[in-house]
């Protein structure tokens, strides 16, 4: 869908949203938004969060990972943590085909972006046969559901992911890094700019690094990713 497509699409929900009586993703009163008030205060919102990965972190400082091993991509807000109700709204996106989801947590993404202004604002790309299955891109949702709050336009086409991957479910880190090596390739340059980068879920960060080392081997400045939610530290 192109961007002028994705803007009118953006316009059309809401108005929809103001004439039709609408359903709280969570309680699931009418409440003529998408999340009523008291949902959207009780939601497990981020805390003290290492800037780079986004993971919980007193002080809000680096944390030992990133100073360890520096991932490719620059820094990650995360809207939420990664539990409920967070996580069964996630998943009813995904795999219940929930878009009234995507637009709720959209939303709330676009207010806890980053400020920076970017050249470009990129969702995770699925590889063909994924998306052939599942019938769209979560993370493309999430970001139509920014336009119009702040964002002006999404890239589409700025990479592919050619080559189908395992599913990173159950994989440990270096299994996920080696399942997604050489996985995007760029179909643009990216000299100079900087990118946001949007994704439902960050676990390992492996996916987000690999995009981010794509990006930076096109030209990319900078990558910073916007997360729906973020899984706490493995223990």
């Amino acid at each position: 869908m192109s961007n002028q497509r994705a803007r009118w699409r953006a316009r059309i929900d809401w108005v929809l949203e103001q004439m039709l009586p609408t359903a709280c993703v969570v309680c699931g009163r009418a409440e003529h938004v998408r999340l009523c008030d008291g949902c959207r205060a009780d939601l497990p919102h981020s805390g003290s969060a290492c800037p780079v990965c986004a993971i919980n972190c007193p002080g809000g400082q680096v944390c030992g990972a990133c100073l360890t091993r520096p991932p490719a991509f620059d820094a990650t807000v995360a809207a939420f943590r990664y539990a409920h109700p967070v996580d069964r709204l996630i998943q009813s996106l995904k795999y219940g085909h929930d878009l009234a989801v995507a637009h709720a947590l959209g939303g709330i993404m676009a207010q806890v972006r980053p400020t920076a202004r970017f050249d470009l604002i990129m969702p995770v790309p699925l590889h063909r046969a994924r998306l052939a299955q599942r019938g769209f891109n979560q993370s493309v949702e999430l970001a139509r559901a920014m336009v119009g709050r702040g964002v002006e336009a999404i890239c589409l086409d700025g990479l592919v992911r050619h080559r189908a991957t395992m599913p990173q479910a159950g994989l440990s880190l270096t299994e996920r890094r080696r399942n997604l090596r050489r996985a995007f390739v760029p179909r643009r340059t990216f000299v100079g700019q900087s990118v946001l980068v949007v994704d439902d879920v960050m676990t390992t960060g492996a996916t987000l690094d690999a995009v981010a080392r794509c990006l930076k081997q096109a030209g990319a400045r900078e990558v910073v990713n916007l997360v729906c939610a973020r899984t706490p530290a493995p223990r």
